[in-house]
């Protein structure tokens, strides 16, 4: 099974998506990506994410015109803007759409903020186990 995760940064929810597929389905290939990539991964979804034993540090963001043309079974959109921009891929390609609240625009103390990145993230989480 080869899957894209696209979001608009792939920086947050996209790299999350990726880390929690990956644990659940070892021998899939997946793959994030975003309609217009940040430099880094998010530091707040690094650390969200080691909470629950997955580490996401190695992952970085990619373009996904990368993906154009390479063999994908599913694209799931993780935020409404790379719904909207998605480019378009040729072949049997199944699309879904799930989308997240961004937390990278939580606002409050840092334990607020921290808050939401574990409630993202545990969305993702039950999403990622139902796909």
């Amino acid at each position: 099974m080869n899957v894209l995760i696209l979001c608009t940064g792939n920086s947050c929810r996209s790299q999350m998506a990726e880390g929690i597929l990956k644990s659940l389905h070892p021998g899939w290939n997946i793959e994030s990506a975003g309609t217009r990539p940040e430099k880094k991964v998010n530091p707040m979804a690094i650390r969200v994410m080691k909470e629950i034993g997955i580490d996401i540090s190695s992952q970085y963001p990619k373009n996904a015109e990368k993906f154009i043309g390479e063999p994908i079974d599913v694209v799931v959109t993780v935020c409404d803007n790379a719904r909207e921009s998605c480019p378009v891929f040729t072949g049997d390609v199944r699309r879904r759409h799930i989308g997240f609240e961004d937390p990278a625009s939580a606002r409050g103390t840092h334990e607020e903020i921290l808050h939401t990145y574990r409630k993202i993230r545990d969305e993702i989480r039950e999403a990622m186990t139902n796909f």
